[in-house]
């Protein structure tokens, strides 16, 4: 998300935004102590918490107090019904986590993002909170992000690696462009793609990256993850045959 706000921003909407973020983290809340988390007079904020009722984004409860709505599961699933996702892919996530023991994850580039389209979890792995349905990922420091990075032309990689910027997530990430691009650069899309405690301390992920059918296919990646450095030579070729699964699906 940028940091610069646009010439046409509307601040109504993005408060209600705000609000919503509010009622989520802490459902229950009545409508003052949502106005002082948003920092917003009460006034604004119950005309805003009415429209988010009224539209069904948020529910008011018996005593006042206010809990998300039943929209917000709907636009989720809309969300998740336009990643398109391979065919079978259901199917190979969970016969990966199953042979594996491990939670499986199916990522791909949409709108300029890296995002998760879909998760089975395994008892095996760590929770990661942010590998969860619908959400962006950072590509320069998590396999499935460098699997795809590694998809792309040089170029086109470069200029999104500049734009999107370079956080560093634990004293693993590489950050410096150069050195991301050499990294990228050694990856083939046969093999796996491994990064040991780069997004999260004392985790390692690795992904494979699907083949395309057609040319204007978006590329998808497929990904597990372990706790400490345990990437075992059986996992990846598991890895790397669900992989192969869903380019024939």
């Amino acid at each position: 998300m940028s940091d610069e706000i646009p010439e046409d921003f509307v601040r109504s909407v993005s408060r209600a935004l705000r609000i919503l973020e509010v009622v989520g983290r802490e459902p229950g809340l009545p409508v003052k102590a949502v106005a002082r988390r948003v920092q917003l007079n009460i006034s604004t904020t119950y005309h805003l918490i009415r429209t988010l009722a009224y539209e069904g984004y948020v529910v008011r409860l018996p005593n006042g107090c206010y809990e998300l709505g039943q929209e917000l599961p709907r636009r989720f699933h809309e969300l998740v019904g336009s990643l398109a996702r391979p065919r079978r892919s259901s199917e190979v996530l969970r016969h990966l986590q199953a042979v594996t023991g491990l939670s499986a994850y199916l990522g791909r580039f949409r709108d300029g993002r890296v995002v998760i389209a879909e998760v089975v979890e395994g008892g095996g792995s760590p929770y990661l909170e942010d590998f969860e349905v619908g959400l962006e990922i950072s590509a320069h420091a998590t396999a499935v992000g460098k699997a795809l990075l590694a998809s792309m032309p040089r170029p086109a990689r470069r200029a999104y690696l500049a734009d999107q910027g370079l956080r560093p997530f634990t004293a693993n990430t590489l950050t410096d462009l150069v050195a991301i691009e050499s990294e990228l650069s050694s990856l083939r899309a046969d093999a796996p793609v491994i990064e040991h405690g780069e997004f999260r301390d004392n985790v390692s992920c690795a992904a494979g990256l699907v083949t395309r059918s057609e040319p204007d296919d978006p590329y998808w990646a497929v990904v597990i993850s372990v706790w400490g450095d345990d990437v075992r030579p059986e996992i990846c070729t598991e890895l790397m045959r669900a992989a192969r699964d869903l380019a024939t699906a």
